[in-house]
């Protein structure tokens, strides 16, 4: 019965990391297999530690402020992938021989960088510290339930970034960008208050 509580945590631990790369995917932003991996690993070593010491954090890093933390860095998030700041943004033109700009379409989805899913991690992780914590009070195995929330992770991102990507090239189109960022900001504010 155990196994069960185990795979629903692993579930529940990662309902916010689906529709978060559901954001990106909207983007048209590809995440490859092995930058998956290593947010899931990120992910591991989190849930892990506030496993492990849950009843003992819980005493000075309370889940209010778990959850008003992480929930503050999506809203930010959010905010930048409908404004992005001008220190940020990259210039997606390319020069033809006349030196007259070409601008690369957004059909083709673009792989983010290692620095861009290692933060990406360590924003959802801190995200999942409060079911960390439950599961840590409540008795539960913390190598196991670790696992079980970094195989979930690794499922729950390539899930949302394929189904970002295809309503980014069906539905949305120009306004994909906007759309991810209140999806974002609309989780934040609800992880931050509710």
């Amino acid at each position: 019965m155990q196994w069960i509580s185990i795979l629903l945590i692993g579930i529940a631990a990662n309902i916010d990391n689906l529709a978060i790369s559901v954001s990106y995917g909207l983007k048209l932003k590809r995440i490859p297999f092995l930058y998956n991996f290593i947010i899931s690993l990120i992910s591991i070593v989190f849930a892990f530690f506030s496993i492990s010491a849950g009843s003992f954090l819980s005493n000075y890093f309370s889940q209010s402020i778990a959850n008003f933390t992480g929930g503050f860095l999506i809203t930010i998030l959010g905010i930048w992938f409908i404004a992005p700041l001008p220190f940020f943004i990259k210039n997606k033109s390319i020069q033809t021989e006349d030196n007259s700009p070409v601008f690369i379409g957004l059909e083709q989805p673009m792989k983010i960088t290692l620095k861009e899913s290692t933060f990406l991690g360590f924003l959802l992780s801190l995200n999942c510290l409060t079911i960390g914590f439950g599961a840590g009070i409540t008795g539960f195995p913390p190598l196991f339930t670790s696992i079980s929330i970094g195989l979930f992770s690794l499922i729950s991102i390539s899930l949302g970034i394929k189904i970002g990507n295809t309503i980014g090239n069906t539905l949305f189109g120009k306004y994909s960008s906007k759309i991810a960022g209140l999806l974002l900001i609309i989780i934040g504010i609800y992880e931050m208050f509710f």
